[in-house]
């Protein structure tokens, strides 16, 4: 049966003892918070639309949800204070006051209390998910934090834009999440007191494994087979003459016979390397394991015969698509790209070779670049060719806009970031790439180096042609 008697008795004692102003203080701040958290929530639920402004989910998901928990916090403390400080001055009643629940207007208020605590449950516990939920969403992750920046802007135009960070940078699990707090309060920490990095590189030796990230939408045993891959390159010609390169790119993979091809099957879990650089760029040693459980190892001749001091691992996905979500490109590629998808018209005289120019150019951030870039363009062709922005005045702003995008997408003044700072190992054309491995100088005991026959991973079908037979033969 239910003690009655004993709940009076410590209703006596809460709000004797409540009666001091930090309690008042606390229960005005949880009621106040409360009132605006629910009104918050009843609008995002009904209404619709609504300001994807980051800072809001910071002031409504975090900050609001801590003032409530604060101000619950203080009650139970100033009754403490005041219970010692009575104590202390010998003034603890012997009888405390007395509570007639039969008083309507008391028993009204402890009806009152009941109900508001329940509530104050069913806020916590919201107000908890809505905060967790929030600091895993992208929107937290690149914006709430001016120094990812580089990173969001190039997460929004990656393949992998729809993949919410914490896919890839946390996983699942309590431990997991325990140590992405931690670690987020670290950074939180280096931001608010301004000694954070600049750049901020990839931690690569706590990036999680392939097989907990990549592997869980992309099956390592998918065979691929053959890709297509058709790259466009400018000159800085008037006419910006267009050629392409055609290649095709032996991607293989693991097929229905459990045979292994091509780039993925040749590497993927059969290979171990030591890097002696924190961004794996130098990779002196590689073992690879034969099809017959035999392995060999290839050294490069720097080594004389003995064995590197680095991190050992074994090759997965990220070895080479490193960049995979943050991908920041080179100005020659930037500019071609655009110009083969039609963003910065051809029909415009010069406009890659000045592009380019302005591209590489130096200026104080990306706000001076915004404004700088498109002026710079108009400014050229006032001088040079002044019929240009009679006749092509939207080509002309349309080229200048975009060119200030792919500098405030790929360079970052304040970060530290500019062209080349992040490299992208798929390839060998921009960075080493490839080549960590395929120089020639890995070498084997037998004196067999590994391969550098292009045709093992692609075959070339056009090398910088006009207009190249190959694609119309194929009708593209």
């Amino acid at each position: 049966m239910f003690n009655f008697e004993k709940l009076r008795k410590s209703l006596r004692l809460v709000l004797f003892y409540g009666n001091n102003w930090t309690s008042l203080i606390g229960g005005a701040i949880t009621s106040a918070s409360a009132i605006v958290l629910v009104g918050f929530w009843v609008v995002s639920f009904f209404g619709r639309g609504g300001s994807s402004n980051p800072y809001l989910g910071i002031l409504f998901d975090v900050f609001l949800p801590g003032l409530f928990i604060f101000g619950l916090i203080l009650i139970p403390i100033g009754i403490w204070l005041r219970r010692r400080q009575l104590k202390a001055l010998g003034q603890i009643p012997s009888v405390y006051p007395q509570i007639n629940l039969k008083d309507p207007v008391f028993r009204r208020g402890i009806e009152i209390v009941i109900v508001a605590t329940a509530i104050n449950f069913v806020i916590v516990g919201t107000a908890s998910y809505r905060t967790v939920s929030y600091m895993d969403s992208a929107n937290f992750c690149g914006q709430s934090c001016h120094v990812m920046a580089p990173q969001w802007a190039a997460y929004q135009v990656s393949p992998h834009s729809h993949v919410a960070c914490v896919e890839c940078h946390i996983g699942a699990g309590f431990s997991a999440a325990v140590q992405a707090k931690v670690n987020g309060t670290k950074q939180l920490t280096e931001v608010t007191l301004g000694n954070y990095p600049r750049p901020i590189l990839a931690p690569l030796s706590v990036l999680r494994p392939a097989r907990a990230t990549c592997e869980a939408c992309h099956s390592p045993t998918r065979f691929v087979g053959e890709k297509l891959l058709v790259k466009s390159n400018f000159a800085d010609d008037e006419q910006n003459t267009e050629s392409q390169t055609v290649l095709v790119l032996h991607l293989g993979g693991e097929d229905s016979l459990s045979r292994l091809s091509g780039i993925h099957g040749v590497h993927l879990n059969h290979m171990e390397y030591i890097a002696t650089s924190g961004d794996r760029s130098t990779i002196p040693w590689v073992q690879r394991e034969n099809s017959d459980g035999s392995e060999t190892v290839f050294a490069s001749s720097a080594l004389n015969g003995a064995m590197p001091q680095g991190e050992r691992r074994t090759m997965d996905c990220i070895d080479c698509h490193n960049r995979a979500s943050h991908t920041f490109y080179t100005p020659e590629e930037a500019i071609n790209r655009a110009m083969a998808d039609g963003s910065i018209s051809t029909e415009l005289p010069f406009v890659h070779k000045e592009g380019l120019e302005l591209l590489k150019a130096t200026y104080a951030n990306q706000d001076d670049a915004r404004a700088k870039i498109p002026a710079q363009l108009v400014a050229f062709y006032q001088t040079s060719n002044p019929a240009v922005l009679t006749t092509k005045t939207a080509l002309v702003k349309a080229a200048g806009d975009e060119l200030a995008t792919l500098y405030s997408q790929n360079v970052f003044p304040d970060m530290k970031v500019t062209w080349g700072t992040h490299p992208n190992n798929i390839g060998h054309m921009s960075y080493p790439g490839c080549f960590r491995c395929h120089d020639g100088d890995h070498v084997s005991k037998a004196g067999k180096a590994i391969t550098q026959d292009c045709a093992n991973c692609h075959n070339l079908l056009a090398v910088e042609e006009a207009k190249p037979k190959v694609l119309s033969d194929l009708g593209l």
